[in-house]
């Protein structure tokens, strides 16, 4: 098994940080995962993008050329690398930003409204895990155990406020 998930947006949505929880709850899994982050200098409002390999074999490369699952949190993210996802492959974009669909056939498409959604929930800034549980529960690459253990690792400390947010955020799609 080895799945390559590729996330895609603007600096400050979040994007470094869904595939960042995806790859510690692989590994909480006991799953071999490689993270590599990438982020222009100017950070929020730039652009920022990360792959996460998945396997239960070690993994030999960071890099992906094509991917199982790409993540879309915005136009420009979903124009550039539509055509990274895999025949077959999935591509979760943010249908609130994204008001376009995506142009292959051969891929399936899911369309999620992370920023309506997060919202409703009265915090805009949550769009990211409401994405994260969309992408969780549609390509199954990690657990719901393994992904709310470091839900609670993530929103510790001075962010522990924020967790209920996030838990009901990460649920929401999926409860859809």
């Amino acid at each position: 098994m080895i799945q390559k998930l590729f996330f895609a947006g603007s600096g400050g949505q979040g994007v470094i940080l869904m595939g960042q929880m995806i790859a510690y709850a692989s590994m909480y899994e006991n799953k071999e995962v490689t993270f590599l982050p990438s982020y222009g200098p100017e950070m929020r409002g730039g652009t920022a993008n990360c792959t996460v390999v998945v396997s239960d074999k070690p993994v030999s490369c960071p890099l992906v050329y094509e991917a199982d699952v790409v993540v879309a949190m915005n136009l420009p993210s979903m124009t550039r690398f539509e055509s990274l996802v895999k025949p077959g492959g999935m591509l979760f974009y943010n249908s609130s930003l994204i008001p376009q669909k995506p142009t292959r056939t051969d891929i399936q498409t899911i369309p999620v409204p992370a920023n309506d959604i997060a919202m409703e929930m009265g915090n805009s800034r949550a769009a990211n895990m409401v994405m994260l549980g969309a992408v969780a529960h549609g390509s199954g690459v990690a657990g719901d155990e393994a992904l709310d253990k470091i839900l609670a690792k993530v929103f510790s400390g001075k962010k522990a406020a924020l967790l209920d947010l996030n838990r009901k955020a990460f649920h929401a799609y999926s409860a859809q």
